[in-house]
């Protein structure tokens, strides 16, 4: 897998060092861990599989409207998005990797479904335009202040990717708020289609919020999932509050992403993510 970075990270530099002039490369971490410098434990691992999963799955769905969205720009942007978060997928998954063995690679296309550990959210279908932005506006809301917290973690190798991911995604957080207010404000067809698109995706947000024996597990290395619901709640809440939309009447899906468990939505995205490289498995240009 590859982002749209051209930061050139000096691979000799430590894998964790965040300057002006250095930004982490899934490279430098790969090495980092070839070297022995940077391992994580079993549930930082574990952890880091479930951050990249969202990522990654995420990545996919955004990546199907290039060429689709309603506006050139939009075709950018995102694209963009989905760039940024298949960035922090593969950091994430390949530091995930190096407590097994494996490749980024390896963990993307060669696990079946019940071995992805994604929220619901991620995996749901994009919809119109509307019901994307809807999804958008919450995955925003959640990965903000997760990865700004997630900077402080005692994980060295966790905080460095934070570092770098938090930058991208307080562009995302602007993009789908300034979206969900000209939908909202614009014609009643377009708001009608934000209504519907948030009725879809809310339902999701609170497996987003769930603390597990993992979490508790982790400690000063991770960020407790339910610590970040009261921010969410404010952030999302004046949002809403100024587009005049009420999501408070939707009802909460059961999840089930962390443990494995999944809709039917999820095999259709890995399905056409993985069938190349199984198809070929080992193929190179």
């Amino acid at each position: 897998m590859n982002d749209h970075s051209g930061n050139l990270g000096d691979s000799a530099a430590s894998a964790t060092r965040i300057t002006p002039g250095f930004a982490l490369r899934p490279e430098d971490i790969a090495l980092a861990a070839e070297q022995g410098t940077a391992k994580p434990s079993g549930d930082v691992a574990e952890y880091a599989l479930r951050l990249g999963d969202d990522a990654l799955i995420l990545a996919q769905r955004l990546g199907h409207w290039i060429s689709r969205a309603p506006e050139l720009e939009e075709d950018v942007a995102l694209g963009n998005i989905a760039l940024d978060q298949l960035g922090h997928a593969r950091s994430f998954l390949t530091y995930a990797g190096a407590a097994w063995g494996k490749t980024e690679d390896d963990l993307a296309y060669f696990r079946r479904e019940p071995e992805f550990r994604s929220a619901h959210l991620f995996e749901q279908p994009n919809g119109d335009f509307a019901a994307t932005i809807a999804r958008q506006f919450i995955v925003a809301n959640y990965q903000f202040p997760l990865y700004r917290e997630l900077t402080k973690s005692s994980d060295p190798m966790l905080a460095a990717i934070a570092a770098k991911a938090v930058k991208e995604v307080d562009y995302h957080l602007d993009h789908s708020t300034q979206w969900v207010l000209r939908l909202a404000g614009g014609t009643e067809e377009s708001r009608r289609r934000l209504e519907a698109g948030m009725k879809l995706m809310w339902p999701f947000v609170g497996e987003l919020f769930e603390d597990d024996a993992l979490t508790a597990r982790l400690g000063t290395a991770g960020v407790v999932p339910s610590s970040l619901k009261d921010e969410f709640d404010r952030s999302t809440g004046a949002v809403l509050a100024e587009a005049e939309l009420d999501v408070s009447g939707h009802p909460m899906a059961t999840g089930g992403g962390r443990q494995g468990r999944h809709s039917e939505h999820l095999g259709l995205v890995l399905a056409e993510m993985q069938v190349l490289a199984r198809e070929f498995p080992g193929a190179s240009w």
